[in-house]
Formats: structure tokens, C-alpha cells, sequence
């Protein structure tokens, strides 16, 4: 028998013990699933779970305080009461039943990702609509709840056979004072955790990223998500003096058609200028979900999961070695429309004073250009609409389809197929009205649950995320297939860019091949076929078009023309957290702890890269922190707003 003396905190130490054995399971499940990308050595076991133990501790203590003051401030006499009893029961089975359901969102949650939960699952408790939804179509939530109602049931049952819990709990006599030091010592716990921890020293033990993450509570790191959403650079990077930082950039930015406008090191805008006729071509800029370049042939693989898009690239400019910023498509958003690296925290798309930034909206807008975000779901989500429609761009999302515009709808909105008709009847009133329009495009059928019509798949029997690549090839071929009967075809530009990659995990620090994605520009009556092998970033896209359609124009933007002869080949990739560098072979991280670390890529493959530590770089590190360093301190001191007529 345990919990022979009466104590109304008997069941707050039975739910911790709870909460850590829970814990211990999931995490054993956990590192099962993905066995094959752990290190298991006797002292990495041991750091897993010793360090596991420590955080589902620190986690547990955090969860029950609401539960510990209410159990200090309640009187004996209604804390005893029969009816008080049957409550407090009632609300204990909910925790537990809280615990194993959390352990299985966990379970999905890394099968998805590869992480604890983190920001994305902080967006997703914002975001409840669209979650809901999704969860509801993508699993057998009725079998889910059914099981972990039924684990919740027998846990509850032993609790109620094996222990004298229920019934030392409900005859406690302590008095007030008694009650706060008890529950006072219980509440200083978690209040020194909050204070003291810093989970990144701990969890950083390893490095290996799953085990890393293994060692993680997923709770606590939901919270730390919470309390962490965006971090200063200069409180937690590698870091120099602002002014040195700034004159570098400017050596680092200045091109033979690329020159800065002004002698304050404060101001980046810079003058890229062109020669011969200025074109306004339209463009159709596609950005399509997940899209990683594993999926494609044109890469390497064998699947033909896209055999229209490989085709489409063989007849387009095409820029093969282009990396993504970030995990998440309002990263890919933000360097597409901002040309900006990526800044630690949130993107910018959701942050605040995020409006009449340096865009590309308001480029196109200055030449004349129409310009739409069209979004087949809600806008609101992600704050998508909110930083187009203040960035030089008019919104067209799920509220302006007509009932006979939709054939087939989900969670996250309308199909490709029906996004991209509604596209080419935006172009077609831009075009009436005598405009050069610029449409961005953003696809949602990539997504779980990957539902859409099949039936003029080229795989129609595939399942997942195999399919919504299939499907999405489909409806981009009969996109073009479409625009190509329109008047305006011949002098449109058609861009097609992943947001980000279909995946971030990886047994390592930013794996290189999780952030490479398919960007080509389809224009056959403007452009000859072109493969260009250089390494580049998605903030060169939009200049590299711009350039390509001879503008002469200014902005604070980062990117540069992939074109010209001068351009220098480098990457910026990045998680919320870890910040990187890539150039000549050579992969630079810098971390919130103020480290950094140097690596060479010693293979590199659609599914698989390996890294070596070298002597640090000092050039890769001054260059990776001028170009991070700036582009944080420039948006945090409203430096990179955009200036009418620049």
C-alpha cells in the first residue's frame, strides 16, 4: 500500500509520478520509432533519459501549480466534503486522461516532424480552427480517443485497487499554515526552475538531434516555445559591434550593377540597375507546399512522383541549387517577398509592426503592376493576409470564391486545381484593365491530409504525402495547359518555388538536404532553357526576375541576380533557433548559447548529408554574423521600411 498518511497533496505526488512514468513511455516509444537515427551508446541511454528525467520533472512541476494553490486556499471542511471528493476525482481522471492523450499527440507530432513540440505547435494551439480540422481529417480521432480512454480507465482503476490515495487524500485535517509550507515548497519549485533552467545547455548534449530531442519533455518545450517566440540576436548570438557589422555588409553587397544609395552605413538601400529596355512582363509566382527537391527526377529520384514538372523543367530556367531559408512557409514567404535572411524567432510574416516593409510588393506596384496574394483557405492563418495586404499586395483568398468556384475543399481550403483556375480569372481582370499583374500564388494540396481529387492523377493510387506531390504535378500542368490559351501567355513569366522542403528532421544541426527545393521560371516565349548550377538562396529569386526583365529599381533587400557573373554563391538556412551559414562546401551554425560551429560537408545527397568538424572558418563566421546580425538589427530598429518612390 503507499500514501498510508493522510495528505491532501497525496494526489498531486501520485499524478507527478504519473506524469514522469507517462513520460518514461513515451519517450522509450519515441526512441523506438526512430532507432535507426539514435545513438545508443551506455552513456547516450544515459544522457536520454537522465536528462528526460530532469525536464519531465521540471515539466510536472510547472503543470500541477494551478492545482496546488487551490489545495492550499481550500478549507478542510469543504475539501472533505462528499461531493468536493467526487469533483476532485472527476478532475484527477481528466489529468490523467490528459497525459496519455498528450502522450499520443506527441507520438504524431514526431512522426510528422522528427521534434518535441516547439514552435509549430504553438501556432497550431493559435490556430485551432484549421488544426482541428485537419487532425479530424488526417486520423481515426474516434479510435484515439476510444484507447486513450481506455488507458485512462485501467491506470485509474490500479490507482484505485493498489493505493489508500483516494481515501488518505479526502481526510486531511492540516491547517492553513500547515497547508502553505507543504504547498508553498511544491509552488518554489517550478519558480526556481523558471528562473535558473536554461534547457539548451542541457539538451545540447548531443550531437545528435534526435537524441537531443529524446531528452526533451514535450510539454516543457512547448512552454519554453511560448516564453521564447522571438529572440534579440545580440541577447543570445555570436555577436560585434553594430557599426563594423554594418561596413562589412556593405563590402559583402556591393556588386557591379548592385551599389548602395547613401553613405549611412544605416541605410541599405541599394541601386540595382539594368541595362537595354525595361520589360514588364506579368508573373505568375507559384509557391508551392513542401515541395522538396527529393520528390522531383529532375534531382534524382525515382519515384515519378512529378513527371509533368520534369518536363516543365527542362524547358525552363532552371536554378538547381537553391536552398530554402526555413522549415515553414511563411519563412519561404518572408524571403521571397522581403529578400531577407532569416532572423531568429518567428517569422516576420507573424510578427508585429510588420507593415510597409522594403517588399517586392511594392517594387511591382511602383512599376504599375496589379498585385495579388491568392490563398485558396483563410488568410488569417499564419497572418498571411495581414502582411500582403500592408506589403504592396491586394488579397484574394477562401472569402472570394464563389460556390461554383469550388469543386473540392478541405481544412486548409480549396484544391490546386481550383486555386489556380481562380488565378487565371484574377489575371484575366488584370489583363482587361490593361495591367501588368504579379500574382502570388500559394498552394495548400501538399498538405496533410492530402485530400484532393484523383482521378486525373498519373499515380492515382498513391497515399500521403506521395500523393499530394502527384496531385499538385497534375494541376500545375493543366494550369499551364490553361494559361497557354490566354492572350497574355506569351509575355507572363511563370515562377514556381517550394515554400520550404517536405521535411525538417535530421540527425543533425540544419541537414543540408532538408532546406534544397526545386525553382525554375517557365517563360518559353522569353526565356531558352537554362540550367544554372549555382548556389543560391531563395532571397536571390525575385531579384534574379527582376534583373531578368532589365528593371532599374532600388531596395533594402539582401538578394542579389543568381545571373550575373559576380554573384557570389552562398545559402542562408535556418530553424527558429539555429542560424546558418553555407558557402564553398562549408556549412557555418550560429546557436542562442553564442556558440559556433564549423562544418564541411563531406557527402550530401537528396536524403542524407554528413558533416565533419574543422577549425573554425573565421571568414564564414564574420560573414554569417554581418549578414544575421544586420538583417535583426536593421527590422527591430524599423530600418528596412519601405520609402515611397526609393
Amino acid at each position: 500500500m503507499f500514501f498510508t498518511k493522510s495528505n491532501r497533496f497525496n494526489l498531486i505526488y501520485l499524478f507527478m509520478a504519473t506524469f514522469i512514468l507517462i513520460s518514461f513511455v513515451s519517450r522509450t516509444v519515441l526512441l523506438t520509432y526512430s532507432f535507426s537515427h539514435v545513438s545508443l551508446t551506455l552513456l547516450d541511454l544515459f544522457k536520454i533519459y537522465g536528462i528526460g528525467l530532469f525536464y519531465d520533472f521540471v515539466a510536472v512541476s510547472y503543470y500541477v501549480v494551478p492545482f496546488v494553490i487551490y489545495l492550499i486556499l481550500v478549507p478542510n471542511r469543504v475539501f472533505n466534503a462528499s461531493w468536493h471528493r467526487k469533483l476532485t476525482i472527476v478532475i484527477f481522471f481528466g489529468f490523467i486522461f490528459s497525459l496519455v492523450f498528450n502522450g499520443f499527440s506527441e507520438w504524431f507530432f514526431w512522426e510528422e516532424f522528427g521534434k518535441r513540440f516547439n514552435f509549430i505547435a504553438v501556432d497550431y494551439l493559435i490556430y485551432t480552427t484549421e488544426v482541428i480540422n485537419n487532425i479530424l481529417e488526417s486520423y481515426p480521432i474516434p479510435l484515439l480517443i476510444t484507447i486513450v480512454l481506455l488507458l485512462t480507465i485501467a491506470l485509474f482503476a490500479f490507482y484505485v485497487k493498489k493505493t489508500m490515495v483516494l481515501h488518505t487524500t479526502f481526510s486531511d485535517e492540516k491547517g492553513f499554515i500547515a497547508r502553505l509550507k507543504e504547498g508553498g515548497l511544491l509552488l518554489l519549485i517550478p519558480l526556481l526552475f523558471f528562473y535558473l533552467l536554461d534547457q539548451q545547455n542541457l539538451t545540447s548534449v548531443s550531437t545528435n538531434k534526435f537524441n537531443a530531442e529524446l531528452s526533451k519533455n514535450g510539454l516543457y518545450s512547448l512552454l519554453s516555445a511560448f516564453r521564447n517566440n522571438s529572440l534579440d540576436y545580440d541577447d543570445f548570438y555570436k555577436s560585434k559591434e553594430i557599426d563594423t557589422v554594418l561596413k562589412d555588409l556593405r563590402k559583402l553587397q556591393t556588386t557591379k550593377k548592385i551599389t548602395f544609395t547613401s553613405d549611412d552605413i544605416k541605410d541599405i538601400t541599394r541601386h540595382y540597375s539594368a541595362a537595354g529596355e525595361e520589360k514588364h512582363y506579368n508573373v505568375m509566382l507559384v509557391m508551392i507546399e513542401s515541395m522538396s527537391a527529393s520528390y522531383m527526377d529532375t534531382y534524382g529520384s525515382k519515384q515519378n512522383l512529378t513527371p509533368e514538372m520534369d518536363k516543365i523543367v527542362k524547358k525552363s530556367l532552371f536554378f538547381k541549387k537553391l536552398y530554402a531559408t526555413g522549415t515553414r512557409t511563411v519563412r519561404g514567404m518572408e524571403a521571397v517577398t522581403l529578400s531577407i535572411p532569416p532572423t531568429p524567432g518567428r517569422s516576420i510574416v507573424k510578427r508585429p509592426h510588420n507593415h510597409d516593409l522594403s517588399s517586392v510588393g511594392f517594387v511591382f506596384q511602383e512599376k504599375g503592376y496589379d498585385n495579388k496574394f491568392i490563398y485558396g483557405g483563410h488568410g488569417y492563418f499564419d497572418n498571411m493576409n495581414e502582411f500582403f495586404s500592408h506589403n504592396g499586395f491586394n488579397i484574394v483568398d477562401h472569402n472570394n470564391f464563389t460556390a461554383d468556384e469550388i469543386t473540392f475543399d478541405n481544412v486548409w481550403g480549396v484544391c490546386d486545381g481550383d486555386l489556380f483556375n481562380k488565378s487565371l480569372k484574377e489575371a484575366d481582370n488584370s489583363f482587361a484593365q490593361n495591367r501588368p499583374f504579379f500574382n502570388f500564388i500559394m498552394t495548400t494540396s501538399n498538405h496533410r491530409p492530402y485530400t484532393f481529387p484523383k482521378e486525373h492523377m498519373s499515380q492515382p493510387q498513391l497515399e500521403g504525402r506521395d500523393s499530394g506531390v502527384n496531385y499538385t504535378d497534375y494541376a500545375i500542368k493543366k494550369f499551364l495547359d490553361d494559361a497557354a490559351k490566354r492572350p497574355w501567355f506569351d509575355t507572363t513569366l511563370f515562377i514556381f518555388v517550394a515554400d520550404h522542403n517536405g521535411g525538417s528532421s535530421g540527425a543533425v544541426d540544419l541537414p543540408l538536404f532538408r532546406y534544397l527545393i526545386p525553382a525554375f521560371v517557365y517563360a518559353p516565349k522569353i526565356l531558352q532553357p537554362q540550367v544554372v548550377d549555382k548556389l543560391s538562396s531563395q532571397i536571390d529569386l525575385m531579384p534574379t526576375v527582376m534583373s531578368i526583365m532589365g528593371w532599374d529599381f532600388k531596395g533594402k533587400f539582401y538578394g542579389n541576380n543568381i545571373l550575373a557573373d559576380d554573384f557570389i554563391q552562398r545559402a542562408f538556412i535556418g530553424n527558429y533557433q539555429k542560424l546558418g551559414y553555407y558557402q564553398d562546401n562549408r556549412l557555418t551554425i550560429l546557436s542562442p548559447d553564442e556558440s559556433v560551429k564549423s562544418l564541411e560537408v563531406e557527402k550530401l545527397e537528396l536524403k542524407d548529408v554528413r558533416y565533419k568538424q574543422i577549425p573554425d572558418n573565421q571568414a564564414d563566421i564574420d560573414n554569417a554574423i554581418t549578414y544575421y546580425q544586420s538583417a535583426n538589427y536593421l527590422y527591430k530598429n524599423n530600418l528596412t521600411r519601405h520609402v515611397k518612390g526609393q
